[in-house]
């Protein structure tokens, strides 16, 4: 697996369809701070990262579902960046966008207003 957070974004996509409420994936530093920014922006339950087992458990909505869709923006063969004045709101209004800043991984409003631009890592709606 090259792309670990391609893979992390297509298992939450798949498990909040069919409804689940958690599930296990691989340990990753920047999959735990993504599924922390994910959970400020209150889009995922809750996340615990189990470093002596390297895994992470990760606890959905359930039936309450926040988000419909996570959509990976910057790839390994295209990578996308965005100065602080310049950062895309998803298309409808709905949603957040993640991005890997030098302070760290933040929403795209905690970046706007922190003053600082990065790579844009996914759209959440």
């Amino acid at each position: 697996m090259t792309d670990t957070i391609a893979d992390l974004i297509n298992r939450i996509n798949s498990i909040n369809i069919l409804g689940k409420e958690s599930f296990t994936i691989p340990f990753s530093k920047m999959k735990v701070s993504l599924l922390a920014a994910l959970k400020r922006e209150g889009y995922i339950y809750d996340f615990s990262d189990n470093k002596e087992n390297g895994s992470i458990e990760i606890k959905l909505m359930g039936s309450k579902k926040t988000m419909k869709k996570i959509r990976r923006v910057s790839k390994p063969g295209r990578r996308m960046y965005a100065k602080s004045t310049s950062i895309p709101r998803p298309k409808n209004g709905y949603g957040v966008v993640i991005l890997s800043t030098p302070e760290g991984v933040m929403s795209g409003r905690e970046a706007v207003k922190a003053g600082i631009g990065g790579e844009i890592i996914c759209e959440v709606f």
